[in-house]
């Protein structure tokens, strides 16, 4: 069995989302804050009138916080019933993944990062962290 992955940067990491869950790459537009969210939150904004939060992936992923510049990109998925906006560095490409090619992550402890990850991906030479969409989740009364 083999699926389709985006791949992207945060940093000098490349990480990758199931491409069945993507629903459009914008480019960066600044978000408008809300009040008492998580940090990771980074506000909200109007994507042809929905309202959509958006994440700072590299926050909640636990690597600081992101300085957007025009560069950044806004990868708009769909997680459950709710569209969410997530912040990365650029667009790479779409690998296709076979199942053997899926290793689960190595026991590190608990690393908050680890805990938003499905496994590693080996694609050519190259590692690709694979997100667990479900993890990274808003919840709606964070989002609102």
């Amino acid at each position: 069995m083999t699926r389709q992955l985006i791949t992207f940067e945060l940093g000098d990491q490349s990480l990758g989302i199931d491409i069945m869950a993507i629903r459009e790459i914008r480019a960066w537009s600044p978000a408008t804050p809300l009040p008492n969210v998580p940090p990771h939150i980074r506000g909200v904004v109007n994507l042809r009138g929905v309202v959509l939060p958006v994440l700072d992936l590299r926050m909640r992923m636990g690597w600081g916080l992101t300085d957007p510049t025009t560069r950044h990109v806004i990868i708009v998925v769909r997680i459950g019933e709710q569209l969410q906006g997530v912040i990365v560095d650029a667009v790479n490409d779409i690998v296709t993944v076979r199942a053997e090619d899926m290793q689960p992550l190595p026991d590190v402890g608990s690393v908050e990062a680890a805990a938003l990850l499905e496994g590693l991906a080996t694609v050519d030479d190259r590692m690709i962290l694979v997100l667990d969409l479900d993890r990274l989740s808003v919840p709606r009364a964070e989002a609102a």
